[in-house]
């Protein structure tokens, strides 16, 4: 079967798992890095002309932003272990860490600019929201949401699918510069399972159907969301986490669901 060009999988096991800039990905925005360390390693990069949100997808490191040192942070183990812990990076800075336990760390990143400052985001930060009913339920946990004012560019958020639910649905898209109704923004999703011989389904697709794939995702796949609606259904037994990275021209997330859903919301 052709490989869909949306769907990314992962290079190996450990070191740098996933490299999507915006020249790979054929846009102008959205960044993703991840990177699987072993105990003792140690990592770091300049963030150049972009800003950069780093989310401990899971374990332990100690981070420090120009020299500055930020301490141990993250205590899950495993993305469905709680809330993350994440930095906030701004352009031209030079950020580092050194992992104290097993740590897979994502790197988020968009267009820099503004007066911003390198800071923590711990726990708790932004409460976790429940969004759905019955099999549309899924939990979500900002990182960076678009009123905290924190950023340029970036957008960063994670969710929990329970098995057997969707989400991302009903579909919605968010690819049209035109506020207030829509905002233009790309998108990224890294997806892990859980247990992590897990499977699910993405479609992403458009209204006149000129792009319309629907791509079975594994523990570690990324999908890239150019434009159109893109929901995500889990299969029975296995949980869902998603990583969503989102920038465009705005840092404002307004979408549009496609009409012939809309009466699943009432």
């Amino acid at each position: 079967m052709p490989h869909s060009h949306l769907l990314i999988r992962p290079t190996s096991q450990t070191g740098k798992i996933h490299d999507v800039t915006p020249a790979s990905a054929g846009w102008a925005h959205v960044g993703f890095g991840l990177h699987r360390l072993r105990t003792g390693e140690a990592y770091g990069e300049a963030t150049a002309e972009r800003e950069v949100c780093l989310v401990i997808v899971s374990g332990k490191g100690r981070f420090a932003v120009d020299g500055e040192d930020f301490g141990e942070l993250g205590e899950r183990m495993s993305p469905f272990g709680g809330a993350p812990w994440a930095v906030y990076v701004p352009a031209g800075r030079n950020w580092a860490v050194d992992a104290t336990t097993d740590l897979e760390l994502a790197v988020c990143s968009a267009p820099g600019g503004g007066d911003f400052h390198a800071r923590v985001i711990a726990p708790g930060t932004h409460a976790r929201i429940t969004r759905g009913k019955g099999a549309n339920i899924r939990h979500v946990y900002n990182i960076m949401p678009e009123d905290d004012g924190a950023a340029n560019a970036l957008l960063v958020v994670e969710v929990i699918t329970p098995q057997g639910n969707t989400s991302s649905y009903p579909p919605h898209k968010h690819d049209q510069d035109n506020l207030p109704h829509e905002s233009q923004l790309e998108e990224s999703y890294y997806h892990r399972f859980n247990p992590p011989q897990g499977f699910g389904f993405q479609r992403v697709y458009t209204d006149d159907r000129s792009l319309d794939e629907a791509m079975a995702i594994e523990d570690g796949d990324v999908v890239l969301v150019p434009r159109g609606y893109h929901p995500v259904a889990t299969t029975a037994g296995y949980d869902s986490y998603y990583l969503n990275v989102m920038a465009g021209p705005k840092r404002v997330w307004k979408f549009h669901n496609a009409p012939e859903h809309e009466w699943l919301l009432t």
